[in-house]
């Protein structure tokens, strides 16, 4: 079996870049650009978390039929920190790059931000668990606060920012997928 091809394809049907699935596997777009030319193998852990970031495992990638997960528990999900920024982003619905919507799930420390999403063609849903965050549409910028529900279109850049003092959590649904 051809692994980086098959690699390259399962991050085609997700849409992904070479970028976005080596953010997720904390890898650079190099090493991944390297593995789907066969230029280099990735260690069995490395395989493991490209696996993990494309949502399959070992068993259904060296199948060709895979079996559709409705269920997701929190061992399923995928995080990926941001110190910088200051969130945690988790992809709640793995392989959901190939669905019409991909829901995340971001804890926005106080004085952290997202990343921005957009432009895009679609449409994006968020819901405040808690605290409250700025969110930002273009050059708009509105107050959500806990129990509040946000919907946009992705024809501006957008992102959210806590302000607050306590940790934001925030469920974001964008639709096609776009993170």
């Amino acid at each position: 079996m051809d692994i980086g091809s098959r690699i390259r394809l399962l991050r085609q049907q997700q849409n992904l870049t070479q970028e976005e699935l080596a953010e997720r596997c904390e890898l650079t777009k190099g090493f991944i650009s390297q593995i789907e030319r066969n230029l280099t193998s990735p260690s069995i852990t490395t395989f493991l978390y490209i696996l993990e970031a494309l949502g399959t495992n070992p068993e259904n990638f060296f199948k060709n039929t895979q079996v559709e997960q409705r269920v997701f528990h929190e061992e399923d999900f995928f995080e990926a920190e941001n110190e910088e920024l200051g969130y945690l982003l988790s992809y709640i619905v793995p392989n959901a790059q190939k669905n019409e919507m991909e829901p995340t799930l971001w804890e926005i420390q106080p004085g952290g931000e997202t990343k921005i999403l957009g432009p895009f063609e679609g449409e994006s849903f968020a819901y405040i668990f808690s605290g409250q965050v700025e969110f930002h549409f273009g050059k708009e910028v509105e107050m959500v606060k806990k129990n509040q529900t946000i919907y946009s279109t992705g024809e501006e850049p957008q992102f959210f920012r806590n302000k607050g003092k306590s940790v934001a959590k925030v469920l974001w649904v964008c639709s096609p997928p776009s993170f």
